[in-house]
């Protein structure tokens, strides 16, 4: 139980659902597994909201996300489905079958040896049993890495699955794996919206899904809501679609998060592909935001248009846009970041609560941005920093709507994290004239107030400021530029060979004026489509119909986001 938090069970939904989730719960564990005299403040996230404490057959308690994963057949690598943690080789063998046997063999995939490089000094399997090092906490047998143990770094071309690199333990009810479809190959993919609607239609998926949910549901004491990370870009849009219609019949009140993801850039060779991917965010961004409290597009791109447009730019950042790795590293940061309100130890928002400010007269799609790292030199403070942006944005765009700098916001919810507590407010001498009001503010919480209060002064906006960083320990990628501290500061001369450990991050929710066009330009888009050329689309279970009433839809959500542009309107 955990113990009057209010706790949120994820559903992961999808393949590159997966890469964001492996590095968002490594990323969580990597930040509870701190040492004990590690000199970083106490952490404000109340780990219990999407961490679960629980037992294995053997009697050792165990700490693991509450999650339920659905992917396709050839998605786990050597990750068992039915998690390594609780294995039982006695029971196993007791219950063995005495009668004629025929067996079939595959070939197992290894187990990543970078990965088995990283947790070989932290404990081992043994007889079914996980024998791991003391954690000071006391949060159950997640492996922890201490402050001298050896982090190798994984190579990118060693990364096939997400699993390849996911260091921590899974519930055995967690994942559940779709064995009509493939991962990947040339045939029996699952590539169309209509194609993942219909794998819940299916009483064995359906009641798959329904077992797990009650499972996790039913050993909450708060149960605020759910948050789903599904792929947009493919057939898992359906499944999501009718993932959150089930949820909202069975859990009506609670409060439902939906991430639509989608990977880096593709290309303009692949036409089939581009189109279905088209269709494949188009009706999951409307029927998830029928269902939903709050979506969001998440991506790397430029637009979701058929036009691929250049990644985004982050300026310390050196990522190749092309590997899901590094692309699912950075959103899971995000992710991490702009999930801190409804994550608190002391006086949380709840995801109701965060959706319906943001989300008011039916605006139920929302943008994300981040600035990863938040650039901070460490002689500087936070209204230093902040004075000198200016009127830019201070951070970039994660939602594949173009460039906002200058666009409408109706609502947004911003989080600021990782900054010591003596940069939060500027220590002028006296007498100093003040280059900023920023300057005057008594409080780190006042200067990021009234910030924004300058930047968009009629917006309704909620701001948090959290002195816990985001931890970047491998096996996540190592996409900093040198310039960066081991924190994650501005260093002209930063130690050589100093890896970065942690970094600053400004995280952001919107509702923005933006997505009246984003939206509306998807509309045109798939106005000129003839859906007869793409029959296998049609054959998924899509209908002429159908298309026309999404087209209905989402010039009926672009409407919402009417009421100027700019600014200045």
């Amino acid at each position: 139980m955990a113990g009057g938090a209010r706790e949120v069970l994820t559903l992961q939904l999808g393949h590159f659902a997966g890469f964001v989730g492996a590095h968002w719960w490594n990323q969580q564990d990597a930040a509870l597994r701190e040492p004990a005299n590690a000199k970083l403040p106490p952490s404000e996230l109340c780990p219990d909201v999407l961490y679960r404490t629980g037992q294995t057959v053997h009697g050792q308690e165990t700490y693991t996300p509450r999650l339920i994963l659905m992917d396709l057949k050839g998605s786990l690598s050597s990750l068992k489905q039915e998690s390594g943690l609780y294995w039982n080789k006695q029971l196993d063998a007791a219950i063995a079958w005495q009668g004629k046997l025929t067996t079939h063999t595959e070939e197992l995939h290894p187990k990543n040896p970078y990965l088995q490089d990283l947790l070989s000094a932290e404990g081992a399997l043994s007889d079914g049993t996980w024998k791991v090092k003391a954690i000071p906490n006391g949060k159950g047998p997640t492996p922890l890495t201490t402050a001298t143990t050896p982090k190798p770094l994984i190579p990118t071309e060693s990364i096939r699955v997400w699993s390849d690199f996911l260091r921590v333990h899974l519930h055995p009810r967690s994942i559940c794996v779709i064995q009509k479809y493939n991962h990947d190959g040339e045939a029996g993919l699952l590539e169309a919206f209509g194609q993942g609607e219909s794998v819940l239609k299916e009483p064995r998926y359906l009641e798959e899904l329904d077992d797990r949910l009650h499972f996790f549901v039913e050993e909450c004491d708060y149960l605020q809501g759910f948050q789903i990370l599904c792929d947009l870009h493919d057939g898992f849009s359906g499944v999501g679609a009718k993932a959150t219609e089930l949820l909202q019949d069975e859990y009506s009140g609670r409060g439902i998060i939906t991430w639509g993801l989608l990977p880096g850039p593709y290309s303009l060779q692949e036409p089939q592909k581009n189109i279905y991917r088209l269709l494949n965010t188009a009706f999951g961004l409307v029927h998830l935001s029928a269902q939903s409290s709050l979506v969001c597009p998440l991506s790397l791109g430029g637009s979701l248009g058929l036009r691929p447009d250049p990644p985004v730019n982050f300026p310390h950042l050196r990522y190749d846009a092309s590997l899901p790795f590094h692309c699912s590293a950075i959103l899971a940061t995000a992710l991490d970041t702009v999930t801190v309100p409804y994550r608190l130890h002391s006086s949380p928002v709840s995801m109701v609560q965060l959706a319906d400010m943001l989300t008011f007269s039916g605006r139920k799609v929302v943008t994300a941005g981040a600035a990863i790292p938040f650039p901070l030199v460490p002689s500087q403070s936070l209204p230093d920093a902040l004075a000198q942006l200016g009127g830019t944005t201070p951070w970039t765009p994660l939602s594949a709507c173009g460039d906002m700098c200058g666009t409408r916001c109706f609502a947004q919810s911003v989080v600021l994290r990782g900054l010591d507590r003596a940069c939060h407010t500027s220590h002028l001498t006296p007498g100093t004239p003040l280059p900023s009001l920023l300057h005057a503010c008594t409080t780190g919480e006042e200067v990021l107030a009234q910030y924004f209060q300058q930047q968009q002064p009629r917006v309704r906006s909620s701001s948090h400021l959290l002195l816990t960083p985001c931890r970047v320990l491998p096996p996540y990628p190592r996409l900093f530029s040198s310039s960066l501290s081991q924190q994650g500061l501005i260093q002209d001369d930063p130690p050589t060979g100093a890896a970065v450990e942690s970094i600053p991050v400004l995280g952001t929710l919107s509702s923005s004026a933006s997505l009246n066009q984003t939206l509306g330009d998807l509309a045109k888009e798939l106005t000129k489509l003839d859906l007869r050329r793409w029959a296998s689309f049609m054959d998924a279970g899509v209908e002429q119909g159908d298309l026309e009433e999404l087209l209905q839809d989402l010039h009926s959500l672009a409407q919402c986001y009417q009421g100027g542009d700019s600014l200045m309107d």
